[in-house]
């Protein structure tokens, strides 16, 4: 259902715009891990639905007066979006429980992913015999039951819920992967729910947390790697299957290339370093170092200078800094560099690391005034 006509029972000021209840409904309040329905009363939007005391209470921009009837439309993108990713988590909370018998002890859609909480343990084989097993469910296109047993038939149901239920219990049915008590809003067939893309799997308070995809989600997030790999294939000369070893290939080199650059580096910056022997203390500014080549360079100018090496590289990123003095305690130096100059950092007594936001002319006149 996609609309319905209704008549208004209530309607308060609310912090959240209007509190309107009706005495009919097809939005969905939040609950079970599922978000709200949003849509429109008339032409007033809904912004939120919830449960509050057994009552659907509807959140709207606007007021609407006790009496009117009124003609609700749900915002059916969302709603359908939610009905994938709610059903193919049945699916998947159904298979991996029949398989390994864990239990799921938390599900959430989320705006970008949704994640599943399990009582146990999964690898990637287990990941991807799960998703190929999910998505045999959805190509089968199968009816999803939903239907209220009596209590002599529920009791000699093996249904999953996360806790014990009386009265009367909605049960939703996958058949062949789920049968569970559930309030949400479900696909008509599993068809519907479209590809079911298990993204990760990471431990999670002593169990796993899943993330994944359902239909149109998932759909996007496949043409969003698709055309990254395109790109990637592209750059590298490669068929789109074989970009990761492209990328292997690629990363060997450079860490070959950045270990010479490392020791053509190391040289540059020992004759800098002799070049200022017995200055005292220094001062240099070298654009465009990592933070690694800043430390170094620190380093080997106060080994020969006798004093304090303060080597500054500006960057697109900011103007990261080295103090260095074998034997000295730069930290008070440090703190006031940061204070006068906006930055950030520290580090041992010999040596003390970071980043300013200043310019040369500004990191020239602080140090000529820590001379005076």
């Amino acid at each position: 259902m996609t609309s319905f006509t209704a008549t208004v029972t209530a309607c308060e000021a609310d912090k959240k715009g209007f509190a309107v209840r009706l005495d009919r409904t097809a939005f969905y309040p939040e609950g079970g891990g599922q978000p709200f329905d949003t849509g429109t009363l008339d032409a007033v939007a809904v912004d939120e639905v919830h449960e509050r005391d057994g009552e659907v209470v509807h959140y709207c921009a606007a007021p609407l007066p006790a009496g009117a009837r009124v003609t609700g439309r749900i915002h059916w993108a969302r709603r359908f979006d939610l009905m994938q990713q709610h059903s193919g988590e049945h699916i998947v909370s159904g298979l991996i429980h029949a398989a390994y018998g864990y239990d799921n002890t938390g599900f959430h859609i989320g705006h970008d992913a949704v994640t599943i909480d399990l009582s146990g343990e999964l690898d990637a084989g287990q990941l991807l015999e799960i998703e190929t097993r999910a998505n045999e469910t959805v190509w089968r296109n199968e009816a999803v039951r939903c239907f209220y047993p009596d209590a002599g038939t529920l009791a000699a149901l093996p249904y999953r819920s996360k806790k014990a239920l009386t009265g009367a219990v909605r049960l939703v049915e996958f058949p062949g992967a789920d049968l569970c008590a559930c309030c949400g809003t479900h696909v008509g067939r599993t068809g519907e729910i479209g590809p079911i893309r298990l993204l990760s799997a990471v431990k999670f308070r002593g169990g796993t947390r899943v993330e994944l995809l359902c239909g149109g989600r998932a759909l996007r997030y496949e043409q969003a790697l698709f055309a990254q790999n395109r790109k990637i294939s592209n750059l590298f000369s490669a068929k789109p299957l074989e970009t990761a070893a492209a990328a292997e290939r690629a990363a060997g080199e450079l860490a070959r290339w950045k270990y010479r650059a490392t020791g053509l580096e190391d040289r540059l910056f020992a004759a800098m370093a002799e070049g200022l022997r017995d200055r005292g203390d220094s001062l240099l500014f070298e654009p465009e170092l990592t933070p690694d080549g800043v430390r170094r360079l620190a380093a080997a100018v106060s080994e020969r200078c006798g004093g304090v090496a303060a080597v500054f590289s500006p960057g697109s990123g900011g103007t990261s800094y080295a103090l260095c003095r074998p034997g000295g305690d730069l930290r008070p130096l440090c703190r006031a560099l940061n204070a006068a100059l906006d930055g950030r950092g520290g580090g041992k007594p010999e040596l003390v690391q970071g980043s300013v936001r200043a310019g040369e002319n500004e990191i020239r006149d602080f140090f000529k005034k820590q001379e005076g």
